[in-house]
Formats: structure tokens, C-alpha cells, sequence
């Protein structure tokens, strides 16, 4: 099948950088400090009144625009999460063929370190919501994603995939040359519509969507509610990894007495950091809901096995119930400590009133 590359297309691309910056972001505090508002509802494709539900919703503000060396003109907003995570968009319309799609998305994923560019504007922005902050990470990880919307014309999805099909898939991947009959079919495996005219494509870098301006609003807000949950996740996964060679290091040393009472002080630490994480990431895993939106369900449950959210969740689920082994294996051996301890003492003590009783004290 030939494909077309010189038919008219229009929409915008966004990037989404994201940070995890926090444990908290106390969202009063910081909507008074950097002028924010709170997000309002996404409109859902459903006509009844269903819709998704933030359990706090996050508060945004608009950034100044960012020019690019190439002279494009990006406008951007920053979001912030309750959990600790900030998220900045920054778009740019776009007029054009898929020839020009395809040659931004290639320049756009694998050329233009967006992160780099813009930790200085979240960093200078944080500053003065100092208070806002609990409990501050010295190190900041990230991570970005691309949106490729657009916007809705008389062709239906199934003629959009039939006929652009490699073309999609060439901009989900970010590759500037078409990907083989294979490569494509599996990108395009990772499609979900809710009326004929829309599709949305998910990929682990980068989503294609084709809607109309309102309609492409939700699978924005999801694939970014996604992105933030790997953030987390990904931050949780190190944080355990970290804690984990802790206690093999501090088991690995010889063992005695002390080493067993040392083991209360490193039960206690590593407990209150396993009630700390498990916290965190139910927050994280709940910090938004469906409410009869079926569709915005399954297109959430795409987005997040896509960019890797329930191999990360895996990890950390794998790597707390290790911790809560550790936990218990330093408890037991602490208790095993204090009962040698316990018997020792009783045991000088029967020895020092027999000593009493077979030589009395004479005056």
C-alpha cells in the first residue's frame, strides 16, 4: 500500500516533563505562594455525567513560553501533584504533512533535552513555596513523554490506521525513517477508540491522538496521571533498592551480642520506612478515580502498561515484602539477643544467692 505524505494534518505536539521533587506538596500553601488554580474537570467522552475524580485535585499555573534554538515558540503550564510530583506541558500548534510530523518527532524525542531545560524553571518556582515542600529529595528524578494530537477531520480511525498507519507508528517510536510491517503492527496493537472518529495509539516515549481539541483532553490527562505514577514508583524502587544494601551490608558483618541489639535500632529504622513507602504509594495508587467512566478506565490501565507502571509497582510490592522479611528476621534475632541476655542474668543470679547460701556472711 502506498502511503500518503503530503495530506494536510493540524493539531499539536506536547511534551510533558515531570519531576518527583517530594514526599508532600501541601497544595493551599503552595496555591497561595506561585498563584495556581485548581484543574478543573476533564470533559469525558461519555455524555453522562461520569467523569475522572482526583482525590486532591492538582493545582496549575501558566509558565512563560520556552524558544527553542530552531525558533519555535512552545506555550507551557506547570502541575502539581499532591504527591511530591510537579509536571510542566509545554505545545506547540502544528500545520503541516506527516512528512513534517514525523521529522518533529524524531528531532523532538531523541534531540531536544527538554529535562535539562526546564529543572531550572521548576527549581526557581519551588523556591518560593518553600513551605509547601515535606520533606524535599536532594536528588530529582524524571521523566518525559510526547503527545502527538491530531485534530479530528472527516476520515473515521479505522480509515486513519488503514491509511497512516506506518506513518503513526513511525511518530510513536520518534523514528525519522518507516519501521518495518512488524514493528508497526505492534505499535498499532496499542490502540483504543471510544466513537469511530477518534484513536488514541500509546507508546512507552510518545502517544498518537486523534480527536477533536475536547475529546483529546482526557487521554492528555491520564497519559500524564500515568507518567507521574512510573515517576513514583521509580523513585520508590530506588529508595528500597538503596535501603535493602543497607541491611545486607550491616548483616554481612560479624555477628554477637551487640551486633543483635544493634538490630533493634536497624528494625525500627527500616519498619518506620516500610510504613512510610506503603503510605506513599497507595497515595500515589489512589490519587485519582473513575466514576462509572468505563472507557477512561481501560484507557488509564493502556497508558500505565505501556510506559512500565505495573512492572515498577511489581518491583516495589516485591521489594517491600523482602524489607518485611529483613524486619522480621533482625525482630527475631534482637528477641533471641535479649532471651541469651535474660537467661544469663537469671542464671548469675541463682549463682550468687547459692554463693550466699553455702558461705554465709559471718560477722
Amino acid at each position: 500500500m502506498e502511503v500518503s505524505t503530503t495530506a494536510p494534518i493540524s493539531g499539536s505536539v506536547l511534551v510533558l516533563i515531570q519531576f518527583s521533587v517530594c514526599e508532600e506538596l501541601r497544595l493551599d500553601l503552595l496555591q497561595q505562594a506561585v498563584s495556581a488554580r485548581s484543574q478543573p474537570k476533564p470533559s469525558m467522552k461519555s455524555p453522562s455525567p461520569a467523569y475522572v475524580q482526583y482525590r486532591r485535585p492538582p493545582v496549575i499555573a501558566p509558565l512563560d513560553p520556552l524558544q527553542l534554538e530552531t525558533g519555535e515558540r512552545l506555550e507551557g503550564e506547570i502541575k502539581y501533584f499532591d504527591y511530591g510530583v510537579v509536571s510542566v506541558t509545554y505545545q506547540l500548534p502544528f500545520a503541516g504533512d506527516w512528512d513534517n510530523l514525523t521529522h518533529l518527532a524524531s528531532r523532538w524525542v531523541w534531540e531536544v533535552d527538554f529535562a535539562a531545560r526546564i529543572e531550572p524553571i521548576v527549581r526557581q518556582r519551588l523556591s518560593r513555596a518553600e513551605a509547601a515542600i515535606v520533606k524535599p529529595y536532594d536528588r530529582w528524578l524524571s521523566e518525559d513523554y510526547f503527545i502527538f494530537h491530531v485534530r479530528e477531520t472527516s476520515a473515521s480511525a479505522a480509515e486513519m490506521i488503514a491509511e497512516h498507519g506506518p506513518r503513526i507508528a513511525q511518530v510513536v517510536r520518534g523514528e525519522s525513517q518507516l519501521l518495518s510491517a512488524g514493528e508497526c503492527a505492534e505499535v498499532l496493537n496499542s490502540h483504543i477508540s471510544y466513537y469511530a472518529g477518534d484513536v488514541t495509539v500509546v507508546g512507552w516515549n510518545a502517544a498518537f491522538v486523534y480527536d477533536s481539541a475536547a475529546g483529546a483532553e482526557t487521554a492528555i490527562q491520564l497519559l500524564e496521571y500515568a507518567n507521574s505514577q512510573l515517576l513514583e514508583f521509580r523513585h520508590y524502587d530506588e529508595l528500597l533498592t538503596g535501603i535493602l544494601d543497607s541491611v545486607y551490608d550491616s548483616l554481612e558483618k560479624k555477628t554477637g551480642m551487640l551486633t543483635r541489639w544493634r538490630f533493634a535500632r536497624s528494625a525500627t529504622r527500616l519498619h518506620a520506612v516500610l510504613l512510610d513507602v506503603g503510605e506513599l504509594t497507595e497515595r500515589a495508587d489512589n490519587a485519582i478515580k473513575f466514576l462509572s467512566d468505563m472507557f477512561a478506565a481501560r484507557l488509564y490501565r493502556l497508558a500505565a502498561a505501556k510506559v512500565g507502571v505495573p512492572d515498577y509497582k511489581d518491583l516495589v510490592t516485591r521489594k517491600l515484602s523482602t524489607a518485611e522479611e529483613l524486619y522480621n528476621y533482625m525482630v527475631d534475632q534482637f528477641n533471641q539477643g535479649r532471651d541469651f541476655f535474660l537467661e544469663i542474668t537469671v542464671v548469675v543470679i541463682l549463682l550468687i544467692e547459692l554463693f550466699f547460701l553455702f558461705h554465709p556472711m559471718t560477722k
